[in-house]
């Protein structure tokens, strides 16, 4: 990575709220043309990290900068390369969709001559240029995301930050949003980052690279596939019957750390190194159990899987 194409930069960053370390020495370097990734549970420190990239926090410790600017000393410098949509992003329900996107255009500096011609080019973007008069309480839950994702791009920023923006959507919507951030960062000469704080893993996987928060610090970071392969040859696919049998028997195995259904089999996470011997010993068990074995056999990990893992041991006694 060019250390000349990284607009974020973040070192030894953060915040405290009286005795809770909401964020707890954060590092970051993304570069232009990356989506970054947050992922972990609720409480761990995502969108204090985000508001304090935009400056909207102070940090307890640490520094950050966007496309050079430091957010703290020079602050207004660094947010105007910042296009910024919230958890709950504010429309003003009484005004059209245009008026709400001239508003925060004009907010920033921007005159008519630049701002009606950007939010014309980049309604169109969205697909919302049929509804630029349209007043925005009457748009849908998605048409709104797609708005506010409207309102933080008319500035052409270079750096993008979108926390859970896609949260209460349906998976069209979902799909159509994630189509516009990888045409934005795919554009020639773009030169955006994006930063984005999700939930949903098949978003994650989505990213050129993911950093997984717990407790307020990034305990791993890492491309999607580097991430899978924490669980190489340790997740198993059990096929059989009568499943909640087949589950009570398997976790009661040494070597399984972990069951969780799947439709009509079940996936098991075992120890480093067991996955053989498991097979064998529920081959035994199973049928002397009174259950059905048809099979079991070593999977691809998913984000999800790794997700629980990474989750679960945020919870094991120090």
């Amino acid at each position: 990575m060019n250390s000349d194409d990284i607009l974020v930069r973040a070192s030894g960053l953060r915040k405290s709220f009286g005795d809770v370390h909401a964020v707890n020495g954060v590092d970051l370097n993304i570069a232009a043309g990356e989506i970054y990734g947050l992922v972990g549970s609720d409480g761990a420190g995502k969108t204090t990290t985000m508001r304090l990239l935009v400056g909207a926090l102070l940090p307890t410790n640490g520094e950050a900068s966007i496309c050079g600017y430091s957010v703290k000393n020079q602050v207004e410098q660094a947010r105007a390369q910042i296009g910024y949509l919230s958890q709950r992003f504010s429309l003003y329900e009484d005004l059209t969709v245009l008026e709400n996107i001239r508003f925060f255009a004009e907010m920033r500096g921007l005159k008519p001559d630049e701002w009606h011609p950007r939010s014309l080019e980049i309604l169109e973007f969205v697909g919302l240029a049929k509804f630029q008069h349209r007043r925005a309480g009457q748009l849908s839950g998605g048409m709104k995301q797609k708005l506010g994702l409207a309102s933080a791009l008319v500035t052409r920023p270079r750096v993008l930050l979108l926390d859970e923006p896609t949260t209460g959507v349906d998976p069209v919507t979902r799909q159509d949003f994630w189509q516009l951030i990888i045409q934005l960062v795919s554009a020639k000469d773009s030169g955006v980052s994006v930063i984005i704080s999700t939930p949903y893993m098949d978003e994650a996987a989505r990213c050129h690279r993911i950093g997984f928060m717990q407790k307020g610090e990034i305990i791993v970071e890492g491309t999607p596939g580097q991430l899978r392969n924490m669980l190489n040859q340790r997740i198993l696919e059990l096929r059989g019957s009568p499943l909640p049998l087949l589950k009570n028997i398997s976790a009661q195995n040494a070597g399984v750390e972990d069951v969780r259904s799947f439709g009509d089999r079940l996936h098991l996470r075992v120890k480093d190194g067991q996955s053989e011997s498991v097979i064998k010993e529920l081959e035994q068990t199973i049928p002397a159990g009174g259950g059905n074995f048809l099979g079991a056999r070593p999977i691809a990990s998913t984000l999800e899987d790794v997700f629980i893992y990474l989750s679960e041991r945020e919870h094991e006694p120090a």
